[in-house]
């Protein structure tokens, strides 16, 4: 499974280094492609579960995932979780992103690092992913 190192990692660690993963994960966003920004001034792709505003698109070509996103510096936890899914998704193919396990944030530990209502909403976040790739892939 593409999230098997990742989790391993994760499980290994404490809850400070997890959280520090995260923080650094936060960095590595990739930006916004400016074909979006009209998009996300409108409003449009917007992760309505979340309560960071979470933007998320879905390209599939060639056979391969390509998912951009917007998410303010101000989350860093929402912001790291979304590059990490990104940095591991981005080149996939759509039925790797269908097998990742709903409940990926429990295998990564990060039910017992972060709030429930943060959990909820990373979890429609990864929902969103598999939908929309899903939805391209067809």
């Amino acid at each position: 499974m593409l999230f098997d190192r990742l989790i391993a990692r994760f499980a290994a660690a404490d809850r400070t280094t997890r959280l520090e993963a995260l923080l650094d994960a936060s960095q590595k966003l990739p930006p916004l492609p400016e074909r979006y920004w009209a998009e996300l001034t409108a409003g449009a792709e917007r992760v309505a579960e979340c309560q960071t505003p979470v933007y998320l698109w879905a390209e599939v070509t060639g056979g391969q995932v390509h998912l951009h996103a917007e998410v303010p510096r101000e989350s860093p936890t929402v912001r790291g979780y979304v590059s990490l899914l990104l940095r591991t998704l981005n080149g996939a193919a759509p039925a790797e992103v269908a097998e990742v396990p709903d409940d990926l944030l429990d295998r990564l530990r990060l039910v017992e690092t972060l709030g429930m209502m943060r959990v909820q909403g990373l979890t429609a976040i990864l929902r969103r992913v598999k939908q929309a790739v899903a939805s391209k892939a067809q």
